[in-house]
């Protein structure tokens, strides 16, 4: 089965090998210079918060906190649903969009499960977005479906975004100028500009224009009707999200419009500051803007208020209803509906999220002192040191919890066991260091939840020798460079002295939070350092003969032919834990590529590709999956990989192959044709290719010599005499004399055959593949095989509209300019003779790599070098 790799640009090899250098690099350091510019967002924001706030007092807030009227919490937890009900217009509008049927019950969990965990993490790993395609992958989308979904999701929440600021631009300009300085004037017209351009995108949608677009990039637009619905839902969700923190809030001569405004503009800042959750971007804004007019004790008060109710505590429901849904999951057995089986899909990263959110609580609380009445209590019942102790290795195990939190997204049974004892410790130690009941209580939250989903958390793999992505490196950053700014806010009042870190009294809370501090800035660093200098453990090296034989025995008890592969042993091997599947795999620059999906059974697929990508990951590459099928997506979505699509692979149903009617009338000729012509077909046994191997050599070396190629590798095999001998091999004779032959590659459930090297001398008459291709589907018919394979027609088979996602427009143009190069055109319409079924092959890719880039690597690995890429 011929797998070429797709064309090479007109370059030449040491042009093309310099910016391919260049875009690895910028590629590789893409994610650490996001991290770098994070990390100092954050630390100029919290500067300036301290700058704001400046003259306030800690035990001011505190005391304002908890003079804050229950009427207005209860407000805030009732605009709190509303908000969330109102975000699940979003994937409601994107289904509809994409004339997509989900239940909208499935929708609303979805849709309140994401936005809990996307508003609350705010990064990569844990994104309401990696949520949404493990569940809509599920659910039988296309890859560039979930892609829709989101990519419509985040654009009409910002259009809506922008929508909702023009409103109060327009209705309220007066309150919004005077913060900024400008003319009401100018902020009036500002807004109208906005509304005028919305009002133009909805004019266009509901006269009919079906797309705009602008210097290439066009977009289909929504229908009048969808586009209404989505700004309605965008302007209840930023209204009632506002009113949240509006009805906290102290009185000021800000009015309600221009609030709302106020609050647009802040949450768009924290999305585009990457920090996770926005936090001390949100902050600054609100207290820039509202601590003009108000009291800032009273606003930070209510910031605290707010990111506990509107953050915390859809979170900690979340948890809650995906707990509930596992438990009765597990007791309505087989007969589960799709609700619950949805909720065992969400609940990893849900807890995930809340262990992150958990583990940074303790950190915080750490830094912040008790309420002296709770010290009186415990120092009558407990001695000095168990105070202490338990204030410290809290701290530490919040910083714990952190790292634990991305094992639980991946589903360690490790991380799990890790969580489990971790949270109960939390949980009293809680009690002992400060009798923190709340936060007790929602340890204890946690704990019964990891235990009621315990069942999905099967990955049997070590938590220590995961590797921290810049993303999770960023979150504890974050967690930790604002704890160390709440410190220095709490304790502005006590002059430093080196006598703190000594202090150890109950009435002392400094020195018990510099020391907790401490503790997690030297375990995050020791984290750090371990994790850079470590070495890395990633297989590598061709495999051992035992290895080949074991990887035989496994892929001769499969379905798919195409992993005989193997027997090349040019792949490096990774087997599962149980040594009942593998991985073959390849690796060049910063790609890590694994041929094909899994071989063996689908039982033991989801530890090996977790393995095989975290394996990557620890070596500092990317990990590639080329030419898997449509139906294991859910695999690779699960492990955070992306999808592309490749192309199509021509699939004959030999039940039904004949060669009757017109659609094959080609086909039947040039059958008939060469048996007049004297052609004839054999299918030589392994005993029978030894004897031949000579004459096949001799067609092998005529094909490369007329074509002036060299032999491929990697997902093609090379003429090797060993290799060939394992294989059943079709020949076609003229007068005795081999003209062209194909290795025919099959496994011992004679359920699909396929071919891998195909060749024919120059002067073999035409049509001489074609008659050798039929005679074979007819030969392998008679031996009762249900399917045959005729390979990929790469970059078949792609959207050409003007919606269709980048990546297909990409292979578009790739198709229609690179015929010079490579056949693309041909090679499709040699298949399609054969009316087959065309079933799409993606390649997955670790989320956030280019796919380009991966594909390049791929196309390298296959040419066997660069030379081979801009040869033949």
């Amino acid at each position: 089965m011929a797998h070429k790799a797709p064309p090479a640009s007109e370059a030449g090899p040491e042009s093309r090998g310099f910016w391919v250098r260049i875009a690895e690099l910028a590629s590789s350091w893409k994610p650490f210079l996001t991290m770098a510019a994070g990390i100092g967002v954050l630390v100029l924001v919290w500067l300036a918060i301290s700058r704001l706030i400046g003259e306030v007092n800690y035990d001011d807030v505190v005391n304002t906190l908890h003079a804050t009227p229950i009427t207005a919490i209860l407000a805030a937890v009732g605009f709190t649903a509303l908000s969330f009900l109102s975000l699940s217009i979003y994937d409601y509008s994107a289904l509809q969009y994409l004339g997509k049927k989900v239940p909208y019950p499935l929708v609303a969990l979805t849709s309140f499960c994401a936005y809990a965990v996307g508003n609350t993490a705010g990064f990569g790993p844990l994104t309401g977005g990696a949520i949404r395609y493990r569940f809509y992958s599920r659910l039988g989308f296309e890859p560039s479906d979930v892609a829709k979904v989101v990519a419509f999701i985040t654009v009409a929440f910002g259009i809506g975004l922008a929508g909702v600021v023009a409103l109060g631009l327009v209705f309220d300009p007066v309150d919004v100028a005077a913060p900024i300085g400008l003319p009401p004037f100018i902020i009036a017209a500002i807004g109208g500009v906005i509304l005028m351009a919305l009002g133009g995108l909805f004019l266009a949608s509901a006269t009919g224009r079906s797309r705009i677009g602008w210097r290439g990039i066009s977009i289909v637009l929504p229908s009048p009707k969808i586009m209404g619905a989505q700004f309605v839902g965008t302007l209840l969700d930023v209204s009632t999200s506002a009113a949240v923190l509006w009805v906290l809030l102290p009185q000021t001569d800000l009015g309600f419009p221009a609030f709302v405004a106020v609050y647009a503009v802040a949450i768009g800042l924290g999305v585009a500051s990457h920090v996770p959750a926005g936090i001390g971007v949100f902050e600054a804004v609100i207290v820039a803007v509202i601590g003009r007019t108000a009291s800032i004790d009273e606003v930070l008060s209510a910031l605290f208020l707010y990111r506990l109710i509107y953050y915390g505590l859809p979170l900690l429901t979340a948890s809650g209803v995906v707990s509930v849904l596992e438990l009765s999951r597990a007791t309505a057995g087989t007969q589960a509906s799709r609700v619950l089986k949805a909720g065992a899909r969400l609940s990893p990263r849900v807890l995930s999220a809340l262990t992150l959110l958990m583990g940074a609580v303790l950190i915080f609380s750490g830094v912040t002192p008790a309420a002296d009445s709770r010290l009186d209590i415990l120092s009558q019942i407990l001695p000095l040191p168990i105070v202490e102790g338990a204030h410290f290795i809290e701290s530490v195990l919040g910083l714990g919890l952190i790292v634990i939190a991305r094992g639980l997204a991946h589903r360690l049974d490790g991380a799990w066991w890790a969580a489990v004892i971790s949270v109960g410790l939390a949980a009293v130690l809680s009690l002992l260091k400060a009798l923190a009941i709340s936060e007790s209580i929602a340890l204890s939250l946690l704990f019964l939840a990891l235990l009621a989903t315990r069942r999905e958390f099967t990955r049997p793999a070590s938590l220590l020798h995961q590797t921290l992505s810049p993303g999770w490196y960023l979150a504890i950053a974050t967690v930790v460079i604002s704890a160390i700014a709440v410190l220095f806010f709490v304790y502005s009042d006590v002059d430093y002295s080196r006598k703190l870190w000594w202090q150890f009294e109950f009435s002392e809370e400094a020195p018990r939070s510099l020391r907790a501090i401490l503790g997690v800035v030297i375990a995050a660093g020791s984290l750090g350092v371990w994790s850079l200098l470590r070495p890395s453990k990633g297989k590598t090296g061709l495999p051992t003969t035992q290895e080949i034989t074991l990887a035989t025995e496994i892929l001769l008890d499969q379905a798919h032919p195409d992993a005989n592969l193997v027997r090349l042993g040019d792949k490096t091997l990774l087997f599962s834990e149980d040594r009942k599947a593998f991985i073959m795999f390849g690796r060049q620059a910063h790609s890590w590529v694994a041929l094909f999906d899994p071989v063996g059974p689908r039982s033991s697929w989801s530890g090996l590709v977790w393995q095989f990508v975290e394996m990557a990951h620890a070596a500092g590459g990317r990990a590639v999956f080329y030419q898997v099928q449509p139906q294991n997506l859910a695999f690779y979505a699960d492990a955070g990989l992306q999808a592309f699509k490749l192309g199509e692979a021509a699939h004959v149903d030999l039940a039904a192959f004949d060669l009757k009617g017109g659609k094959r009338a080609s086909l039947r000729h040039a059958f008939n044709r060469a048996q007049r012509d004297g052609l004839t077909f054999q299918l030589l046994s392994p005993a029978e290719v030894v004897e031949e191997m000579d004459a096949l050599q001799a067609v092998s070396n005529l094909w490369l010599a007329e074509r002036k190629a060299r032999e491929k590798r990697f997902s093609i095999g090379a003429f090797q005499r060993d290799y060939v001998a394992t294989h059943p091999v079709a020949v076609v004779r003229l007068e005795g004399r081999i003209m062209a032959f194909a290795t025919v590659m099959t496994t011992n459930l004679r359920s699909e055959a396929t071919v891998d090297l195909m060749r024919c001398t120059p002067d073999a008459p035409g049509g001489t593949m074609e008659f050798l291709f039929t005679a074979l589907l007819f030969h392998l018919k008679g031996d009762g095989y249900r399917t045959f394979d005729l390979g990929m027609a790469p970059l078949s088979g792609l959207y050409e509209s003007p919606a269709a996602p980048f990546w297909h427009k990409l292979a578009r143009a790739v198709v229609d300019h690179g015929e010079h190069f490579y056949n693309f055109t041909g090679l499709r319409a040699f298949k399609a003779k054969f009316q087959p079924e065309w079933q799409p092959r993606y390649m997955a890719v670790s989320g956030g790599a280019s796919p380009v880039l991966a594909l390049a690597d791929v196309t390298v690995l296959i040419s066997g070098g660069l030379k081979g890429v801009v040869g033949k």
